[in-house]
């Protein structure tokens, strides 16, 4: 009998624990994780009257590989683009509810005489929202539409990032066992440095490589690719310094910005929900049930706190922000559990050895019972919400009344000064970060290549211009970039006042191009300041008037922003995604409306010309898709299609009007069927016949009548297909096809010829 690897068996029973307790949860209408926790608790060493896994050490790798895909998929369900359109309000609620949260957690871990390091992790993992309980909640109840729900996602969107940062800056703590300043904004500015660096390159280089093989590519290929894109950015992430979640979100935020990226979630889910199901197991196996009694008053009391505080500054964060008092109660409400993100942050403590035992179970109890509650919280908040408003002071509810107007206005107020300026700090930022990877890997690699098999002095020479033109692109942007841009040229033309700041803006950009070229030139030749910012003024104005580096330097920025941008022209292109315009008709009470032109609709086959849609519903046809192709301002000869979608503009009551009468026109009618209903006759070419001696291509038969010739029987042979270009004989037997009343027609009218004499 051979013998059963201990990994095999372990597998078997996670498995089979986890198949059973999902099935159950999904009967009682449960989270799955819960589910999952509730399978490894079963299968842990704790639990004597059970089977039990033995090498917990192999289950604990595989967790961590499951840690790798959860974040993977959540980084492909990411987009940096989001964080631009969920707005201030989720982003102000979100850093108020996480910096609160955090402060209480640390304050309740001291209370009860915890470690150091035990507060801080316990408010880390407290301050997070689960994402997955609070979908499947929304849904569950029929709540997704509704205005609050829309802005509890923007918040999670924030809270998911922040995490990420929150888990970076855990891990260094913990790696430093110290809280020195200094240090901790070194932390900070390594993460943002390498998280721009990662995401300019990543969109600039990778979805030009998934272009280039797309030929080669099948599901098989795109899901061994994208799997060893982010355990490829997984092992980077860890030679930097940061943790291998970390790696698998950026990658997997990086794939988002891809045409590939739905591909490549529907191909990785499956492994996700695998390895994810063995780490949220592992989390149950570690939780010690004596533990759990041991620590009753701790858990309750967090769990109080995670479910009070929550809703506390949930509630307040949304009213910082600007929302209505209603509002902000149902967005606090719904935000009072914790779940995936804290069994991630309470393994990392573990595996790091800086967090006690009994926090991993303190975490997970917690969790079960707040995820118990979500539920009844949000539907708590209305009637929360209502009991408030009454017993609130009229002074203060004219204060939030007035604080919620202005801050409405303020934050849809964009100065052009606000808007040059955070460009400016942008391109400034990204383009520096860019210029300091460029010159740390050429010293790094490149110079000693050169030093390997030159003299000294034309080793730096050769390297000194190599990093040179290597960043000459982004120095030339640095200085060049938005000095001819609409808001530049405005401030200018408005007021001789402004133009002295704005001339600071160029000196200011030109002082750091300068500063990038004089410490190239300084540290390769040891040259004296003066001589290296003489050199290094010279070097900058060339790049500035170079022509060639402009438009080298423009192709660069028209590639990153094309590849930014593909995926969501392409969703508008086949119709799955509104056009930009479309939200700027609002304003005018316009309407972008998509209308599908049912496959029974009578006007299908008809050109827009027929329909006459402009005069008879007073709106305008801007594009019809068709497939996977786009007819954007169509003439009013194109015709439509069953299955047609056709994009329409127009008020309210027009495109009411519009649908309704698509409607009415893909009825169909009785007499409609009955009229359409074929036949096949056969009628005898006598004497008297209007066809004796015509040609079949010169009958009409099926341009007057409508009607098919499928066969002639002539001189008693068999029946045969007629020759086009043979006339009609007399005897001949002529058997024809088509609608009743177009036969009928067509053998009426056979002897024509004989009434008219």
């Amino acid at each position: 009998m051979s013998h059963l690897p201990t990994l095999i068996a372990d597998l078997a029973l996670i498995l089979a624990c986890a198949g059973i307790m999902t099935l159950l949860f999904k009967k009682l209408k449960q989270p799955l994780v819960l589910g999952y926790v509730m399978a490894g608790f079963l299968a842990s060493p704790h639990i004597a009257f059970t089977a039990s896994v033995m090498d917990t050490a192999n289950i604990q790798t595989w967790a961590d590989i499951g840690v790798v895909f959860l974040l993977f998929a959540l980084g492909l369900e990411f987009s940096f683009k989001k964080i631009m359109r969920v707005g201030g309000t989720a982003v102000i609620a979100a850093c108020t509810i996480i910096f609160c949260m955090i402060l209480l957690g640390i304050g309740v871990g001291m209370s009860f005489g915890w470690g150091r390091m035990d507060c801080l992790f316990l408010g880390g993992m407290i301050a997070m929202s689960s994402t997955t309980i609070i979908y499947k909640a929304f849904d569950d109840m029929g709540l997704g539409k509704k205005k609050f729900a829309g802005l509890v996602l923007s918040i999670l969107i924030i809270e998911d990032i922040l995490a990420i940062v929150l888990m970076v800056m855990l891990s260094t703590l913990a790696a430093k066992s110290n809280f020195e300043g200094a240090e901790m904004f070194e932390s900070v500015g390594k993460l943002v440095f390498f998280l721009i660096l990662w995401f300019i390159v990543g969109i600039y280089l990778i979805p030009l490589f998934l272009k280039r093989v797309r030929k080669l590519m099948n599901e098989e290929t795109l899901l061994i690719v994208s799997l060893a894109l982010c355990f490829g950015m997984v092992v980077l992430a860890a030679k930097t310094g940061f943790s291998a979640a970390f790696g698998a979100f950026i990658m997997g935020s990086i794939l988002a910005e891809t045409v590939e990226a739905e591909s490549i979630s529907r191909l990785v889910k499956p492994v996700k929900d695998l390895f994810g199901a063995i780490f949220f197991v592992s989390v149950g196996m570690m939780v010690d049930p004596s533990m759990i009694v041991e620590y009753a008053i701790p858990i309750l009391v967090i769990t109080l706190i995670v479910v009070l505080g929550q809703s506390f500054f949930g509630t307040f964060g949304v009213l910082l922000a600007g929302q209505p008092l209603k509002t902000a109660m149902q967005c606090g409400f719904s935000l009072t559990q914790i779940g995936e993100f804290a069994f991630i942050i309470a393994s990392l403590g573990v595996s790091l050895r800086v967090t006690s035992d009994f926090l991993y179970p303190i975490v997970v109890a917690v969790s079960v019972i707040t995820t118990f509650f979500t539920p009844y919280m949000i539907r708590f908040a209305e009637p929360a919400s209502n009991f408030v408003d009454k017993k609130l002071p009229g002074s203060w509810k004219r204060f939030l009344a007035r604080y919620c107007r202005g801050s409405e206005t303020t934050m849809n107020y964009e100065s052009l000064w606000k808007k040059l300026l955070l460009a400016l700090l942008r391109i400034t930022v990204a383009y520096s970060v860019l210029c300091v990877a460029v010159i740390a890997l050429s010293l790094k690699f490149v110079l000693p290549l050169f030093e390997a098999n030159l003299p000294h002095f034309w080793a730096a020479m050769l390297g000194s211009v190599f990093i040179i033109l290597c960043i000459s692109p982004f120095l030339r942007a640095i200085v060049v970039k938005k000095n001819h841009s609409k808001e530049f040229v405005s401030l200018w033309n408005d007021s001789r006042i402004n133009r002295g700041p704005l001339v600071s803006t160029i000196v200011f950009r030109s002082v750091v191009a300068v500063s990038f070229v004089m410490f190239i030139i300084a540290d390769l030749f040891e040259a004296s300041i003066g001589i290296a910012f003489g050199v290094a003024i010279l070097v900058v104005m060339s790049m500035v008037y170079s022509r060639r580096l402009k438009r080298h330097s423009i192709l660069i920025e028209r590639r990153f922003f094309q590849n930014l941008r593909y995926r969501d022209e392409q969703a508008e292109y086949l119709g799955e995604k509104k056009p930009a315009y479309a939200g700027r008709l609002l304003t005018r009470d316009l309407h972008l409306t998509d209308f599908e032109v049912p496959g029974t609709s009578i006007w299908a086959g008809q050109t827009l010309l027929e329909l006459n849609l402009g005069r008879r519903y007073d709106v305008h046809v801007v594009s019809i898709l068709r497939g996977k192709r786009r007819i954007n301002i169509p003439g009013p000869d194109v015709q439509l299609f069953p299955m047609d979608k056709i994009q329409v503009i127009g008020t309210d009551e027009q495109l009411n009007l519009l649908g309704k009468e698509m409607q009415d026109v893909a009825l169909l009618e009785e007499d409609v069927i009955e009229k359409s209903a074929m036949t096949l006759k056969q009628f005898v070419v006598d004497a008297d016949s209007v066809f004796v001696g015509v040609k079949l291509r010169n009958s009409g038969i099926r341009e007057k009548y409508r009607c098919l010739i499928v066969g002639m029987e002539r001189a008693g042979n068999t029946l045969m297909t007629p020759d086009v270009n043979v006339p009609f004989e007399e005897g001949d037997v002529v058997w024809v096809v088509g609608e009743n009343d177009d036969v009928h027609q067509l053998v009426s009218q056979k002897n024509d010829k004989t009434d008219k004499k």
